[in-house]
């Protein structure tokens, strides 16, 4: 594993990235025996340094949810980063400066009004433990590049879990509605961008059930005696494959009965 010095080193890096808006390249290829776990503990370090500065924990975010993202990746499980407080944006206006190479993603969001921890925690233990779900779009950025800039090689899974999974906002719109009144697998959204249909999913796309993620992110906290707190927000994961943001571009997000609501980066 990588030391602890080196861990905050790189957490740095990505600090400074995010603060400039200048990607850096792979650590997994300047690091090539970097593990799943350096990359959770860079990431980590980073956040601490956020909240250092001030910024408050809020909840997480669960990625590569989807079996083709995971078979890409390498790797037979989710990924998961934090959301901080300054993350949270209302459906209208975003501003595009605050973002290197933004996507966005079609989500639901749980919000908890419960403590979940624990190693045995269910599907049916999650929905106890939620006030309400959400529609919500998550915004992804690359501080780490995408793709390398000599090799043109994808980074690892590694780099995404140092860059807080790829994390960078969350917009919560439509209806906020129990867990107990809509049958979750079958909620859908349609993604419209200027005006055209670029993504359309379903959210048992997330693992088969939004809330499984949920609960493996609570088990997986647990490894680290932490767990998810009452008043969280949870992203479970996108059900629609990202689609690249612009400055200038609308978007609008319909999930039907669960409501439909507008955003744009200027």
């Amino acid at each position: 594993m990588l030391s602890p010095e080196l861990i905050q080193k790189l957490a740095a890096e990505l600090q400074r990235s995010e603060q400039k808006r200048v990607q850096i390249g792979h650590f997994s290829k300047r690091f090539p025996d970097m593990t799943v776990a350096d990359g959770y503990a860079i990431s980590r370090a980073w956040v601490q340094m956020k909240i250092a500065e001030g910024r408050v924990a809020c909840g997480h975010k669960i990625g590569l949810t989807s079996r083709a993202m995971q078979i890409s990746s390498q790797i037979d499980e989710p990924d998961y980063g934090t959301l901080l407080d300054d993350m949270f944006f209302e459906p209208g206006e975003i501003p595009f400066s605050r973002f290197i190479a933004p996507r966005v993603e079609v989500e639901l969001a749980f919000v908890l009004k419960k403590r979940l921890e624990g190693t045995d925690i269910t599907i049916d233990d999650v929905l106890y433990a939620t006030d309400y779900v959400q529609p919500a779009i998550e915004i992804i950025d690359a501080r780490i590049e995408q793709f390398d800039r000599h090799t043109k090689a994808m980074r690892k899974v590694q780099d995404t879990i140092s860059d807080n999974a790829a994390n960078a906002g969350i917009i919560l719109g439509g209806r906020q509605v129990s867990p107990h009144w809509v049958d979750l697998p079958w909620v859908g959204a349609i993604l419209r961008q200027n005006g055209v249909v670029e993504e359309t999913g379903l959210a048992a796309g997330v693992q088969g059930h939004p809330a499984i993620g949920v609960a493996w992110l609570a088990m997986k906290l647990a490894a680290w005696g932490e767990c998810l707190e009452a008043g969280e927000v949870v992203l479970a994961g996108s059900f629609t494959r990202p689609v690249v943001a612009k400055a200038g571009d609308v978007f609008d997000a319909d999930y039907g009965a669960m409501g439909r609501f507008e955003f744009s980066f200027s």
